[in-house]
């Protein structure tokens, strides 16, 4: 599922904070190795979870949207693999994004008659908000967690995102944001409070409101914020999907690159939701290739 890689890539872009958060240590980001994740022994891919290793032991964290029936046995599949592999203690955890009544997100244990393995289960609609956020790297899960009032939440961690002093973080984790907030809350909302401050960081944006405000006349004020509020929203769509490229495939050549700036602003919309589901850069090849209204 795309929240799962989503996720996945969440936790690799900094470990630190949810190492701190499941297992209470404090570690550098130095002392974390992530792991690759083909297992040998009639090798798998778990392409939507995430290995740690921690030094003393493995951290197993796999995000789901849903509950999964299979999930106990894949559970135990992964920790006798990761053991063989490595000998050493494995944590596993499995955090449950969204909200459900299944008994299934309720099951920690897979047993038959003669093995019983246990492993952890995070809801995170049961974990206090308070809890994540001190690290802004879990505000885009902060919203997901417990709140007496979500929508307050959601408008307290855009401020913060807004705060944020270096712009790479503000425009990574405001997209992270945005995406899971996908999960609980209305996309107008969610574009409102979050998509608006990418806006904002557009320096074409900016200037061309500044412009407008300084000709003194309405007429040439409201045109000019028109065009702004245009040019400053595909400038944002532009700088959120290769953002996301880069960190999914590396740098894009010139030529990508231009392609995508040449994307109307709702192909870029489709784009940035299309790659989360990409596995190689010919995905993205191959979308760019095909015509799109």
């Amino acid at each position: 599922m795309s929240h799962d890689n989503l996720c996945k890539s969440l936790v690799e872009s900094n470990p630190r904070p949810f190492v701190t958060w499941l297992l209470g240590q404090s570690v550098r980001n130095s002392q974390i190795t992530i792991l690759k994740t083909e297992l040998s022994v009639e090798p798998i891919r778990a392409d939507f979870v995430s290995f740690l290793d921690i030094g003393s032991q493995i951290l197993h964290l796999e995000f789901q949207t849903q509950a999964d029936a299979e999930m106990p046995l894949r559970m135990l599949d992964y920790y006798t693999r990761l053991y063989r592999q490595y000998r050493r203690p494995v944590k596993q955890i499995v955090l449950f994004l969204r909200a459900t009544t299944s008994p299934q997100a309720q099951v920690n244990t897979f047993e038959t008659e003669n093995t019983i393995h246990r492993y952890q289960v995070i809801r995170l609609w049961e974990v206090e908000a308070s809890d994540l956020l001190p690290f802004p790297t879990l505000w885009p899960l902060a919203i997901l967690a417990k709140s007496e009032n979500p929508e307050r939440l959601l408008a307290e961690v855009a401020q913060r995102l807004e705060s944020l002093e270096r712009q790479d973080e503000r425009l990574s984790l405001t997209t992270y944001t945005y995406l899971l907030g996908g999960l609980k809350f209305r996309k107008e909302m969610l574009k409102q409070l979050l998509r608006e401050e990418i806006m904002r960081e557009s320096v074409t944006y900016r200037e061309l409101v500044e412009t407008s405000e300084q000709r003194g006349r309405q007429e040439g004020v409201l045109q000019g914020m028109q065009r702004g509020r245009q040019e400053g929203r595909q400038e944002g769509e532009v700088l959120l999907t290769l953002r996301l490229l880069q960190h999914k495939f590396g740098p894009q050549s010139q030529e990508i690159s231009q392609q995508i700036r040449n994307l109307s602003i709702s192909q870029l919309e489709n784009l940035a939701e299309s790659l989360l589901d990409f596995q190689t850069a010919a995905d993205l090849t191959n979308w760019l290739e095909q015509p799109h209204s």
